[in-house]
């Protein structure tokens, strides 16, 4: 039976997690990605019996979905005092339609390079709903891995580089061009424009203009408030809303219409993040939460997590959540997360959680069993 995680892109801290980044080329018939996994809290995963495995986040390539599984103890009884590591295809995929594809699986140093021992690949396979998954039994013993320098802090990282064969046609007559979907453009030219807008908002001291028939289409919030039984008719007078600041209800009217965030630094994503979280479940954006709730997991810190976590919580965010606690598992990073002022917030806040952690502190709220695999 495996273990299934929780898992979320660049997760940090020193409980167990995965943390993932990602690249991708298009070469002649092929188009090649990897992802890092990092195992944060390896010791706590030896409690996973041979045999059952632990899922990490999906990421893309190729136009495929895929995901690293890894066997804390192994694949097999006969190798159980090794890690096995596989690359999973996660869409179902007929044998006839079967997906070609290499991966290339490196245990990575301090400094991010392949540690050449350990640098392995396996060649061209055929990947489908009837054969998965390729990869290693053995691919490190683990007391190898316990004894070198690459286990440090209790973590070590993966890279997986998977690259998927194309094919290449040959063109014998001209063909035409078609360029990529412009029409987010469009309508952030409508909005930017204000033509034909016949709604507005009052926000902060603010005022922005928008069209009822876009914010409808797009908010089903919007739309039962303009076209719903309770609808507030045509009125001209501004409608005025109290608890969003001007800049974020821009960004979410810029979302609504372009179905983009504008560019922001590191220090202010954070902050925008939680505001965005906040407006999009209030208005049911649900892909704008989800993007909100990714953006987050890269902002997990001892200082943060607490006031995240009560976010989470209090939003319904499944996946911010787990990987909050991911966070937490460490003894390290909760003694830190405790000193934080959020945290008193979160224990007056949100019981459930606190529960969670005390319950569980760590491993068997965040990893499930599920049927062993046919």
């Amino acid at each position: 039976m495996p273990y299934t995680m929780a898992t979320s892109s660049r997760a940090a801290g020193n409980g167990l997690s995965t943390g993932s980044s990602s690249a991708s080329s298009i070469v002649a018939g092929a188009v090649s990605g990897y992802h890092l996994l990092t195992i944060v809290g390896y010791s706590r995963t030896k409690d996973v019996p041979n045999g059952e495995w632990i899922d990490s986040c999906p990421f893309q390539v190729g136009g495929r979905t895929w995901h690293l599984r890894y066997y804390p103890n192994g694949f097999e009884s006969s190798n159980t005092d090794h890690l096995s590591l596989y690359v999973e295809l996660d869409d179902i995929v007929g044998e006839a339609e079967a997906v070609k594809a290499q991966a290339n699986f490196s245990l990575l140093d301090q400094d991010g390079n392949p540690v050449l021992p350990y640098s392995w690949g396996t060649g061209t396979q055929k990947f489908s709903s009837v054969e998965t998954n390729w990869g290693f039994n053995k691919y490190i013993r683990r007391e190898t891995l316990e004894k070198s320098v690459h286990l440090k802090d209790d973590s070590f990282t993966v890279k997986v580089q998977v690259t998927v064969m194309t094919a290449i046609h040959a063109r014998k007559t001209p063909s035409v061009a078609v360029p990529p979907s412009d029409m987010h453009r469009h309508f952030g030219d409508l909005l930017s424009s204000k033509a034909g807008v016949d709604v507005e908002f009052r926000v902060a001291g603010e005022t922005f203009s928008a069209h009822r028939l876009v914010l409808a289409a797009r908010s089903p919030v919007f739309r039962a408030e303009f076209f719903g039984p309770m609808k507030e008719g045509t009125t001209t007078e501004a409608i005025c809303i109290d608890d969003i600041e001007a800049d974020v209800f821009k960004a979410l009217l810029a979302f609504i219409y372009t179905d983009a965030l504008p560019a922001m630094d590191q220090q202010e994503e954070s902050a925008m993040a939680q505001h965005l979280l906040v407006a999009a479940d209030r208005y049911d954006l649900e892909r704008l939460k989800l993007i909100c709730e990714e953006k987050l997991c890269n902002h997990i810190d001892t200082s943060s997590v607490a006031t995240i976590l009560a976010l989470a919580e209090q939003h319904h965010c499944h996946g911010l959540k787990a990987a909050c606690l991911l966070f937490l598992s460490s003894p390290v990073n909760l003694d830190g997360a405790m000193e934080s002022e959020g945290f008193q917030f979160l224990t007056k806040s949100c019981p459930g959680v606190m529960k969670d952690l005390l319950l569980s502190h760590v491993a068997p709220s965040i990893l499930g069993k599920r049927k062993s695999k046919a």
